[in-house]
This record gives structure tokens, C-alpha cells and sequence, in this order.
């Protein structure tokens, strides 16, 4: 990894992917998405100060533990422009996200134990899956792939298995 020389105040967008291992254009995203900022040269090229360094890297592991783009953005938004992120700061952030990680972390056990239930069909009528159907409120009283509740017609008759009314969805 090339090391830059403390007398370098700014970076060009190669010499900042070169150091963070971010690719140019996930840098440039980064940059439209509002998560790092750059000055403009006067011939229109980027630079970008020292701290922007520090900010990838947040941004970086932030994703790679599943935090959204638009919450990442909100945290940095807390810190003072033109400085580094500390390991206070990202601390403090992070300890905001634990519930949600918590959630997740739940979520995906229950999935990887109930893996073995799936048939793969795409069938929203089985009762144990909560692989593609988890919340089938449905399926408690209904059989069958049905999206919608049954309805009643205007003549007041209810619909059923092979009436018109009946919206399903095939797997």
C-alpha cells in the first residue's frame, strides 16, 4: 500500500483509492452519495484532503457489516468536516447500529435453522417457512398460494377455490 507523505495535504482520487483499496468509481459514488466531499482544481480535477482517507475506511466497514448507505451518510453527517473520524466517533456510531445488527444477526440464525424446511417451490402456503413467506398471516387460516384475502362479490356471496373472484399466485 503506498504510503503518502504527511507534507501531502490533499489527495488525487487515484492516490486516495491507491491508499484505501476503494476503487475510483467507488469513490466517485461515494462522493455523489454525499459520504465524502472534494475540491474542484482549477483545471476540474478532484482532490480530496487527508481525512477522506479515514472516511472510506469507515464507510468501507460499515458496509461489510450491512449498515445502508443512507444511514452511513447520516453518522458521518455528525462529524466535523475536515476531520478524521476517531475511534471515539466510530464507537459512539456504532453503537447506535448494534440493536439492528442484533435483529439481523436473529434473523439470519432463524433462516440457516429452518433451511432445511424449504422445499423451494415458491409456495407461500407452507406454515413452518420462513424462508419465503415469514410473516404469513394468511396461512393461519387459508390454504393455498393466495395473495390476496378472499372477497366478497357485490351480491354479497363469498368467493372460493375456482370462482372468479379468487386472486392467487402460482409458485
Amino acid at each position: 500500500m503506498p504510503q503518502i507523505p504527511e507534507k501531502i495535504h490533499e489527495l488525487t482520487v487515484g492516490q486516495l483509492s491507491a491508499r484505501s483499496g476503494a476503487a475510483v468509481s467507488a469513490l466517485h459514488f461515494y462522493e455523489a452519495k454525499g459520504l465524502i466531499t472534494s475540491r474542484r482544481t482549477s483545471g476540474n480535477q478532484r482532490r480530496y484532503s487527508r481525512d477522506a482517507l479515514r472516511r472510506v475506511a469507515f464507510v468501507r466497514a460499515a458496509q461489510r457489516v450491512g449498515i445502508p448507505l443512507a444511514t452511513i451518510r447520516q453518522a458521518l453527517a455528525e462529524l466535523p468536516e475536515e476531520r478524521t473520524p476517531t475511534r471515539e466517533d466510530w464507537a459512539r456510531l456504532s453503537k447506535a447500529w448494534r440493536a439492528e445488527l442484533d435483529a439481523r444477526i436473529q434473523q439470519l440464525a432463524r433462516l440457516r435453522d429452518h433451511l432445511t424446511d424449504c422445499i423451494g417451490c415458491g409456495c407461500l402456503s407452507l406454515q413452518t417457512c420462513v424462508l419465503s413467506n415469514p410473516d404469513d398471516v394468511l396461512g393461519e387460516r387459508l390454504a393455498g398460494s393466495r395473495l390476496l384475502a378472499e372477497r366478497l362479490p357485490r351480491d354479497g356471496q363469498k368467493t372460493g377455490p375456482g370462482t372468479s373472484g379468487e386472486r392467487c399466485a402460482q409458485g
